[in-house]
Order: C-alpha cells, then sequence, then structure tokens
C-alpha cells in the first residue's frame, strides 16, 4: 500500500506516531533526545567499500560532514532486513543482501516513491544490491505473471519507478534486472495511460509529486470543511494535471523507451519516444507561461475553476523540467533565474495558499523539504547555475548541522524542524528520513562532481564552487571498481581530465580494481 495522508488527521504514512507527532512544540522546534531511540540501525552492505570525501579549505566540517553523515544514513540507519512474505511478491528480492532501504526512522516501509526516489538520488550507485531489492520490494504479479509497479491509490507515483529501473541499469549494467524492469514499465506506463490521461489536454491526471497531502493546493480544490488530509478525498483533485507528475511521465517515456531499445523493442521504443514528443509539446502549450518565463502549479481538471492554470511555484516541478527536459535551455535559464528561495531554502510551493503563514506554514506549501532542494539544486546544476547549485548544498549542509540528522521537513524561516500545518494542527516531521539524505548526495555526486552514467561507463560535468577545492571523492564503488575522483579549480568549464594520469573523456565501464580521476576547472 502506497503512502498517503490518512483520513481523520492521522499523521502522514503511519497510524502509530500519532502521538509523537502531535507532541511537537507550537514554534515548530523539537528536541534531539526522540531521535536515537526513534532510530535502529543495521549494519551496512557487507564487501562494499564505504565513500569518503574531503574539501578543501573550511568547508570540510559543514559540506564532507553532512556528505558522511548521508552515507551513514543511507547505509546504516536506513538500511533494514525485510519480510519475504510481505515485500518479495515478484520473487525477485534476493537474501544476500537480505536487506532493503527503508524510508526513514519513522517509516518502516520502502514505499513506491521513496524507493525510487533513493534508489535513483544514491543507493543504486552506493548499494546496488539494497537498491535492487528496494525496487523489486514495490513491485508484484499481474494474475499472468507479468510484472508491474504495484498497483494502490497513487497511480501518479508509479511513474516515478521506471526513471530510477532505468537509471539503476546504467549504473549497473545489470541486464537481468533491465529484462524484468522493462515489462515492469512498459505495463506500469500503459495502465496509467489507459486509466489517467486526458486526452483533450494530451496530460495526464492526478496529484503532484510529493503532495499526497492536502495542505500542498489551495481552496479549491482544498476543501475546508473536509477533515481528511489525503489529497484524493476532496473532489477534483484526481483530474488535476500537475506540472511535476507530467515533467516525469516525460522522463517515464523516455526511460521506458530506452529500455525497449537495449532489449531489442524497438517498435515499443518508437512508441513511447513518439508519445514523450507529444507530452513535452502539451507540457510546454498548456503550463508554461511565457509573460512569466516559468512554468505554472497545475490545471483544474473539473468543477468551476476547470481549464484554469494556477500559477503557484512547484520546485519540484520545475526542477523536473530541467532535470526531465522538458524545459528548452531557454526556458531552464529563465525558471532558474526567477525561482523564490526562503531563507533556508527553495518550498515546495511558493507562495502560502491563503489558509497558511509563515507562522502557520503548510505542510506541502511554503515548507522545505530536503528532498525538493537536492532535485532544484541538480537543476541548478545542469541548467549550468553553479552558484545555486552551491546554495542548494550549503542549504541542506546547514540544516543537517543542527544536530547531526537529515530530517524529514524544516520551517524555511528558521531551519527549525517543523513538519508543518494541515488540516488545522501541526503535525510532526520525521527523524533520519532517508530521501533527505540521498537528496544531499546526488547534489555531491551528479551536482558537484557532475556523474553522468551512461551504458559504455562514467562521463563528468562538475560544477566546483570558488573556495571549495580541491575536492576529493573517494572510494567510490562503480560496477566492478573502485574510484578515486578529485576536482581543482573551480567552475565548470573543464581544463583538463585524467584517468590514471591519462587523458580522458570517459570512465570505461569495463574497468577492475582502483582508479585515480582528476578533473582540473577554471
Amino acid at each position: 500500500m502506497q503512502p498517503q495522508e490518512h483520513q481523520g488527521g492521522l499523521p502522514r504514512r503511519k497510524l502509530l506516531q500519532a502521538g509523537a507527532a502531535l507532541g511537537l512544540a507550537a514554534a515548530g522546534t523539537a528536541t534531539t533526545s526522540p531521535v536515537r531511540a526513534a532510530t535502529r540501525s543495521a549494519a551496512g552492505p557487507p564487501g562494499i567499500e564505504r565513500p569518503g570525501i574531503e574539501f578543501g579549505g573550511a568547508q570540510d566540517q559543514l559540506l564532507g560532514g553532512a556528505y558522511r553523515s548521508a552515507c551513514k544514513n543511507l547505509l546504516d540507519i536506513n538500511t533494514v532486513p525485510y519480510d519475504p512474505v510481505e515485500y518479495n511478491q515478484t520473487g525477485l528480492m534476493t537474501d544476500s543482501p537480505g536487506t532493503f532501504i527503508r524510508a526513514g526512522g519513522g517509516y518502516e516501509q520502502p514505499w513506491t516513491r521513496d524507493a525510487s526516489v533513493n534508489s535513483w538520488n544514491a543507493a543504486s550507485l552506493l548499494t546496488p544490491d539494497v537498491a535492487r531489492n528496494t525496487l523489486w520490494a514495490v513491485c508484484r504479479r499481474q494474475d499472468d505473471g507479468t510484472l508491474i509497479v504495484q498497483q494502490d491509490n497513487q497511480w501518479w507515483d508509479q511513474i516515478v519507478w521506471t526513471v530510477a529501473a532505468w537509471n539503476h541499469y546504467l549504473v549497473t549494467g545489470d541486464r537481468e534486472f533491465l529484462g524484468n524492469a522493462c515489462q515492469a514499465a512498459v505495463n506500469t506506463l500503459r495502465a496509467d495511460r489507459e486509466q489517467h490521461h486526458n486526452e483533450s489536454y494530451g496530460l495526464f491526471e492526478g496529484p503532484a509529486f510529493l503532495q499526497d497531502g492536502i495542505a500542498g493546493y489551495p481552496a479549491p480544490p482544498a476543501d475546508p470543511d473536509n477533515p481528511s488530509s489525503f489529497v484524493l478525498d476532496h473532489p477534483g483533485t484526481d483530474t488535476m494535471m500537475c506540472l511535476s507528475t507530467n515533467c516525469l511521465f516525460h522522463a517515464g517515456y523516455l526511460a521506458s523507451a530506452e529500455m525497449a531499445e537495449e532489449t531489442g523493442d524497438r517498435r515499443t521504443a518508437r512508441e513511447f519516444r513518439s508519445a514523450a514528443r507529444r507530452l513535452r509539446a502539451a507540457i510546454n502549450a498548456h503550463l508554461w507561461r511565457p509573460e512569466a518565463g516559468t512554468y505554472g502549479y497545475f490545471i483544474h481538471g473539473a468543477g468551476e475553476r476547470a481549464g484554469r492554470l494556477e500559477t503557484y511555484q512547484e520546485a519540484n516541478g520545475l526542477a523536473f523540467a530541467v532535470l526531465c527536459g522538458v524545459a528548452s535551455p531557454a526556458q531552464a535559464r529563465t525558471v532558474l533565474d526567477r525561482t523564490h528561495h526562503e531563507p533556508r531554502g527553495v518550498v515546495n510551493v511558493w507562495p502560502h495558499f491563503e489558509r497558511f503563514d509563515d507562522a502557520h506554514p503548510g505542510r506541502h506549501n511554503a515548507i522545505v523539504w530536503p528532498m525538493t532542494v537536492g532535485m532544484w539544486g541538480h537543476a541548478a546544476a545542469v541548467g549550468g547555475r553553479t552558484d545555486l547549485l552551491a546554495r542548494a548544498v550549503t542549504d541542506i549542509a546547514a540544516l543537517e548541522h543542527r544536530d547531526g540528522h537529515f530530517w524529514e521537513i524544516h520551517n524555511a524561516r528558521t531551519g527549525a524542524v517543523d513538519g508543518g500545518w494541515q488540516n488545522a494542527r501541526q503535525w510532526g516531521s520525521e527523524p533520519d528520513q532517508t530521501w533527505s539524505a540521498t537528496g544531499y548526495l546526488r547534489l555531491v555526486h551528479q551536482g558537484v562532481f557532475g556523474v553522468r552514467h551512461q551504458r559504455d561507463g562514467i562521463r563528468f560535468a562538475p560544477h566546483l564552487p570558488p573556495g571549495w577545492g580541491p575536492v576529493t571523492l573517494n572510494g567510490v564503488p562503480y560496477r566492478g571498481m573502485t574510484l578515486d575522483i578529485t576536482l581543482t579549480g573551480s567552475g565548470h568549464r573543464v581544463a583538463g581530465a585524467t584517468l590514471d594520469g591519462r587523458h580522458c573523456t570517459l570512465v570505461p565501464a569495463g574497468l577492475r580494481g582502483r582508479h585515480r580521476v582528476r578533473i582540473d576547472l577554471r
């Protein structure tokens, strides 16, 4: 069952934590004493070297400390044993390592969205066998025995699995995984298209990525008299057409096409590439705001506002527009230029809806989820904005530095641990949230170091802010090798790159043993 904001005002995803969630102070602060008790740590996967990092100058304590803490979060705290009866319904999970990645210290399950995001962010690189288990934990067999992402009432979160699965193959080169993943991806995408595609707009219907709570939407569709926090319990939310969800479907089409091509199904590859082109055109026709130089949040699909575009800034949607190839380079530049930041980071949705304010920020509204900051910072790097990448890295590192933990949600003005407001009360923010940590790892690996996984190996497009270098990422596991990667200089223009002292443009996937990469920037 996919996580959801539960009815009757109970906390998101875990009913048993209602009492603890309600115990937060009104100002959004929390003591650190419950964190240790709530966290159960498990040994990280055996046989895999832990990556390390060292930033130049005074940056290492903050930025390097957060990296080391994020690795501990992923590889120790949230890598846990699973119940094979409940989770291995595909028969594809393996007893070695016998673990998967849970959503965080407050959530024992992996969940479709969390499993996919954590694998995509970092786990497929740092702990590939556990990431593979985690991806299969949220899949099921259909009556005919074929694979599909688990079919629950949050269909809009299923497509990110496809993106993560293709990334997992690019990282690992695991062809057995690829064959099964292609089947699951194609079946999932076709089911979603059949049930949730609006032919008039050419867009997919359903709520936004991460926004399973009604605090993530204005009124309407939010109904102030409805006591449920779950988005689908509010009329009209099932037919919304949201930026983030449609950008992910665009990426899902392309990922499925790549998987189909790689497994020899060229017909399906052509079908999905054509569908991706149509979807990208529809997103830009209906959600792009040329007068503002950015995208809107969602289009109402029903009710008195049917057809109306809400112009709020959705940070995940804007990030995905860049990361998923929906925005052109010119569009990406203006999107990055015009996105609002609060003092502690970019927020889920800006500005406050009418029922929220700085003293009562909405749980999915003007509040900081570090995972969202990670996506946004990576988009900034892809868009060539080293300065905005630096801000995102520093924002998350500063939040972690407060008490040495990666929390789920923070107040956007103060940085305090704060689960935000929903249905007229303040909610909890869970400790040791996995995707908060892997969001930071994503910023370091794919943002600062610019790691780009391809079929034949790794290429680099690094972005090193001034004063951060030299920086060395050592002990990075990649297929059959271990990499030590050093960046010198600053900026994103590569002056020279070497592999074991020789000029290179690619780290070939077939290498074995330990290798040194050095990239000089200017």
